[in-house]
């Protein structure tokens, strides 16, 4: 089953996409298995955490449905209460680590940051390298904390597609500083993760991916939360990157360098998971001929036209790109 967000006179309204592949209501589908109405997506996960059984009630084929085309789509969960990403966690990007770190790492972006399928990345060209990066997406459904690798599957609700952009230029520019600790003050686990060059390196590098990631417009989400009964295995996901017409990856979530299941039990170790967070594992993003770099080889701030990524089965999310003195 599907679910996601739609702008409506000007207010979200959550829908449903049924079998037909027709769209209603997520209220009117809910009230008709005697549920209530259930008005928005974060709702509807929480209750799942509540009534396992409630998703296998749903009969959205039941009601009269309208064709998805020309859907004004909002991000499928516009309220979620934490997007949590996991970086670097790709094996060919991790070739060029100083140090394989062994573990997840994670990172953090706002809300505010999202978009629908649909909308506007929009760019100031003066921010340098912006580059779109394709991503499986899962929606947490229940609470986890200190949970194992294989409870984590348990814990989803689903998986959409995040295109989590990136502009390196504000990451080096806005979201960096280096600093030179006193020797007495320079701890050995200020380096485990580079390699140092020589005994009286101890410089230490801080980037913060604050603006490079969190800018508004930089998480296009959606268009559907497929739920994870639909997904056999989400470490088995072709993704396919495109720049208008062209392609400029082709990879898969086995490239990843942590499992979805890794990913997620190390998250739990740090972080209370609750019921509708997202949780986004990293980029695929595989290089071609005429991409050498994949997804790296698309600078958002000097191209034209839309980016998009397919997700079979989670579906299409398409962003026009636009250029704009300051941003958004």
């Amino acid at each position: 089953m599907k679910f996601g967000t739609r702008y409506l006179n000007g207010r979200e309204q959550a829908i449903v996409r049924g079998s037909d592949g027709a769209i209603r209501a997520l209220a009117d589908v809910t009230e008709a298995a005697g549920l209530g109405r259930i008005g928005d997506v974060l709702s509807l996960v929480r209750a799942t955490d509540e009534q396992p059984d409630l998703l296998s009630r749903l009969q959205p084929d039941a009601l009269p449905g309208e064709p998805e085309t020309g859907t004004d789509w909002a991000p499928p969960l516009p309220n979620p209460s934490m997007i949590l990403n996991v970086a670097f966690n790709n094996k060919e990007l991790m070739k060029n680590a100083h140090k394989d770190p062994g573990v997840p790492n994670f990172f953090l972006k706002p809300p505010s940051c999202m978009i629908g399928s649909g909308k506007d990345i929009v760019v100031d060209p003066e921010w340098g390298a912006v580059i779109p990066e394709p991503e499986v997406c899962a929606v947490i459904g229940k609470r986890a904390k200190h949970i194992r690798e294989d409870e984590a599957l348990d814990v989803i609700f689903g998986f959409l597609i995040h295109n989590d952009v990136t502009s390196h230029g504000l990451k080096f520019m806005k979201d960096s500083i280096a600093v030179t600790y006193p020797p007495d003050m320079a701890k050995p686990e200020f380096y485990t993760w580079r390699n140092l060059h020589g005994d009286s390196d101890t410089d230490a590098y801080f980037v913060y991916h604050t603006r490079s990631k969190g800018t508004d417009t930089f998480g296009p989400m959606g268009p559907w939360i497929t739920t994870a009964d639909e997904i056999a295995d989400p470490n088995d996901l072709h993704v396919t990157g495109r720049l208008n017409d062209d392609v400029f990856t082709q990879d898969h979530t086995g490239n990843y360098r942590f499992t979805i299941q890794r990913c997620i039990a190390e998250a739990s170790q740090h972080f209370t998971l609750r019921p509708g967070d997202l949780l986004s594992f990293g980029t695929t993003g595989k290089g071609n001929e005429k991409f050498p770099r994949g997804h790296k080889s698309v600078l958002i701030g000097q191209q034209h036209g839309t980016i998009s990524i397919e997700i079979d089965p989670l579906g299409r999310l398409e962003n026009a790109i636009k250029h704009q003195k300051g941003g958004a």
